[in-house]
């Protein structure tokens, strides 16, 4: 595995000015390394899971003028996409890099998911470490803490998925783009596998969606 890390400079992508500008520098600087991460966890997330995970890096191919504000590799069990599947992502905003198990609003499982979560509630929390995070939203950097949520909390996140059309749910680890400048790569190999473990449990549950 060579992959070199993340950067200062994969960050400052994230200024430049201009879809076109900004997407060339996602595509010549970020895109190579999300292509070695996938080369990497395809098969690593493929045994973990018991089936077989294919690579898909956001290509951002819908945006006519604005820019993104972050990018990511997944990786679902599928060839053709990942949006309506339960995956696990990889990517950047301009402040940190994220390590998600992901349902976004696309999936048809999430009203049956949301309820498997609320069913399975004392588990996740003995599941979850309390450093990680969760997202209802994939489009905003905005995320909350374990260590911070308490029963009720969760239960509405839960529950959010159940009934709002555009709800989404997303668990993992975040890294400050500090933290993250400073990893060597086999501090991201083992980051990055240990969180896919953690969220194994997660998967296996939307499966039964």
């Amino acid at each position: 595995m060579t992959f070199s890390g993340f950067h200062q400079e994969d960050f400052n992508v994230f200024h430049i000015e201009g879809l076109d500008a900004r997407m060339e520098a996602i595509k010549s600087q970020i895109q190579p390394k999300f292509e070695e991460l996938g080369h990497y966890f395809a098969p690593t997330l493929s045994a973990l899971c018991g089936d077989e995970m294919h690579v898909h890096i956001a290509k951002h191919a819908r945006r006519t003028v604005n820019p993104p504000n972050d990018t990511w590799v997944a990786f679902a069990n599928s060839k053709r996409g990942y949006k309506k599947l339960p995956h696990f992502q990889i990517g950047l905003w301009e402040s940190h890099v994220f390590i998600w198990f992901a349902v976004i609003y696309e999936s048809p499982i999430k009203e049956t998911f949301g309820s498997l979560l609320q069913q399975e509630i004392k588990h996740i929390q003995q599941l979850v470490p309390s450093h990680f995070v969760w997202s209802a939203d994939h489009t905003k950097p905005d995320v909350r803490k374990m260590r911070d949520l308490q029963t009720d909390d969760l239960l509405q996140l839960f529950n959010r998925l159940q009934t709002i059309k555009k709800a989404e749910i997303l668990c993992g680890v975040n890294i400050p783009k500090e933290q993250a400048a400073t990893m060597t790569s086999e501090e991201w190999i083992n980051t990055i596998d240990e969180t896919f473990q953690t969220l194994k449990p997660l998967y296996e549950l939307a499966k039964q969606g």
